[in-house]
């Protein structure tokens, strides 16, 4: 699925998930394992939705909602 899937689509599934469970807390391997995405799209991905204040990146490198506390 990976390899048919555009930047585009990932952020829209992502932003999705997240959505859905507001608790999600993952780190890059694990975005990486749950999407089956390669390294270079899931950074694309990832920083994309860090720039535009969707996720962010905590302290202990996992992204979760913006607005979330953890």
């Amino acid at each position: 699925m990976a390899d048919q899937t555009t930047v585009a689509d990932w952020l829209q599934i992502i932003q999705a998930e997240y959505r859905e469970i507001p608790g999600l807390h993952l780190t890059k391997p694990q975005v990486q394992r749950l999407w089956g995405l390669e390294p270079k799209l899931c950074d694309a991905v990832l920083n994309q939705l860090v720039a535009s204040a969707f996720l962010r990146k905590t302290a202990r490198d996992a992204f979760v909602l913006h607005g979330s506390l953890r």
